[in-house]
């Protein structure tokens, strides 16, 4: 079909943002920490109130310069455009959807629930600390795992010194629990 009958970005809007969504267990909540649900926000004010003004001059400025068919200004700027607006409505259905946990909360508390920061040691003794946040909080280079991940489903309810099997596609590994810790109110 030639090009000039098909309206731009037909189609793959919506499929490009369902796929880049991580998905949540059916019938559950989308949990966030109250720093993460703040990180989401910014970025949408950001994005919003400075990127998306910039570039719509640039775009404005382009088009009044001719021919926009080779102007790589107009065409780029478009484009750039169409992603932030992409973005906005993402983040947008995120904020709709989340539910904000303070897990300060639980300060104090031995047993691991959402937005614990827990340390353990597998079956060969190595040591690992992870943070248990929201879906669109997970950073595992950094230690912030999903509450659905299996690691944090097998963590979750239990308290230091107990041991929780972990289900893993290399087989079952026994994980103890040596601290849990939350953060202090206010600080979450």
């Amino acid at each position: 079909m030639n090009k000039a009958f098909v309206k731009e970005g037909e189609g793959d809007e919506d499929d490009d943002l369902s796929a880049a969504m991580p998905q949540i267990p059916q019938g559950a909540k989308n949990y966030i920490t109250p720093s993460g649900y703040r990180r989401i926000k910014d970025e949408l004010l950001q994005l919003i109130d400075v990127e998306r003004p910039e570039v719509v001059k640039v775009v404005h400025w382009a088009a009044s310069n001719g021919d926009r068919s080779e102007n790589g200004d107009y065409i780029y700027g478009k484009r750039r455009l169409r992603e932030i607006d992409r973005r906005i409505r993402f983040l947008t259905k995120r904020m709709d959807l989340a539910e904000v946990v303070d897990p300060s909360v639980h300060h104090g508390s031995d047993q691991v629930f959402f937005g614990a920061t827990v340390t353990y040691a597998n079956a060969a003794g190595e040591e690992h600390t992870v943070t248990i946040v929201g879906i669109d909080e997970l950073d595992p280079l950094h230690g912030k795992i999903s509450w659905v991940s299996p690691v944090a489903r097998a963590l979750t309810k239990a308290r230091i010194g107990d041991a929780v099997t972990l289900v893993t596609p290399a087989g079952k590994d026994e994980l103890e629990i040596l601290d849990v810790s939350y953060p202090l109110p206010g600080e979450a």
